[in-house]
């Protein structure tokens, strides 16, 4: 029976406690830790966790209450300095979204979890959603052909009262804007699908949030060895309609799922009735899936639970976690310099260390509260 600890009692943290309740036989919550004092001990009671322990310190609690898993759900300027104790304490560590700020925080972690022995892996819950496990399916199948061009909408929106929160809204704390901390979520999935690019240009700006220093949209161009993707991160559209449309060779498919594949005519249009075959093979890729026992954050939980114990990789680990950090990294270098980056980033890129992108991203706006706790 794995002993498990949860850092941080902020809203994600229901949802690794939720994630981890569905694994009575393999695991139990024995401890919960918060900076802020007692809120560790109330949230354990408000959620019938009776015999987890509650904690002020969470250093406190990696040295204190035997555990062999821990999930750190706090805010991304403190994710590499607890996961390195974590893992040096031997402790495996699944590490809320984003990894860390930087590339360097990150190379720190994965050095961390190399000399522990140990495993780290970064939360990218939507790896373990049906739609989203079918498109990959898709994409690994081949019938796509070459990737011309994907398209990438992650689209959220939020009010200003969403920035008053005390860390957010600033890049010393959050470390960024949408880009960071909602598109990567997007980001992880276009590496999980069609790997890394080579190139990116993009722009940022803050449109409509006042009490914000970061960016609440960016638009990305990812250049691969063919074809090129572009990615949209905002939290200024209504209505959230989050897309993922992917243009191959033989067929677009697509999240929310469509399929559509054309066939050339004698003169180089759509042929009348497009090609159904090429359709039909796709679609027998989505009707024979076996479907996830697990979804979102108890999926990838359930994924990590069995990589320990055996002896193997989780899905999504620390260095899948590193690759997303470094498409942001490129993505705000391209756009506070003006200019294309190329991948992968050296270690002696200025855009690698940590507190370079605090002490050159632009400050678009300045955060006007700073608020405990904000309305659910």
């Amino acid at each position: 029976m794995l002993r498990i600890g949860i850092i941080g009692t902020g809203s994600i943290a229901t949802a690794h406690i939720n994630g981890y309740r569905a694994f009575p036989d393999q695991c139990e919550i024995v401890a919960l830790a918060d900076v802020v004092p007692g809120k560790a001990a109330a949230t354990a009671e408000n959620l019938g966790l009776t015999d987890a322990a509650g904690y002020d310190d969470p250093l406190r609690m990696i040295a204190e209450a035997r555990l062999d898993l821990v999930s750190i759900a706090t805010p991304p300027s403190t994710h590499a300095a607890l996961s390195i104790a974590a893992l040096d304490a031997g402790i495996h560590v699944l590490v809320e979204k984003p990894m860390a700020p930087s590339l360097e925080e990150c190379d720190a972690m994965l050095a961390a979890q190399q000399r522990s022995g140990r495993l780290l892996s970064v939360v990218a819950q939507n790896r373990f959603r049906e739609d989203l496990a079918a498109l990959k399916a898709v994409v690994d199948s081949g019938l796509l052909g070459s990737i011309a061009h994907v398209r990438v909408d992650s689209a959220w929106w939020r009010g200003l009262p969403y920035y008053d929160l005390w860390w957010r809204g600033t890049w010393e704390k959050e470390g960024g804007g949408c880009t960071l901390n909602h598109a990567i979520h997007h980001i992880d999935l276009l590496l999980w699908l069609l790997g890394s690019p080579t190139e990116i240009a993009a722009m940022l700006a803050n449109a409509l949030h006042d009490n914000s220093e970061v960016e609440d949209i960016s638009v990305a161009v990812f250049r691969y060895e063919r074809g090129l993707a572009q990615l949209t991160s905002s939290v200024v559209h209504h209505g959230e309609e989050q897309e993922i449309v992917i243009q191959g060779e033989y067929a677009r498919v697509s999240q929310p799922w469509k399929v559509v594949a054309e066939r050339s005519d004698a003169g180089g249009f759509p042929a009348k009735g497009g090609d159904p075959e090429r359709v039909a093979a796709i679609e027998e890729i989505i009707a024979a899936r076996e479907p996830l026992v697990h979804v979102g954050h108890q999926g990838q939980i359930g994924d990590l639970l069995a990589a320990i114990r055996d002896g193997r990789a989780p899905v999504a680990d620390g260095r899948d976690g590193r690759d997303a950090i470094e498409v942001v990294t490129a993505i705000y270098k391209a756009g506070i310099e003006h200019q294309l980056v190329s991948l992968p980033l050296a270690v002696d890129d200025p855009y690698y260390r940590a507190g370079h992108l605090v002490a050159h991203a632009p400050h678009l706006n300045a955060e006007q509260l700073s608020l405990a706790e904000v309305a659910a």
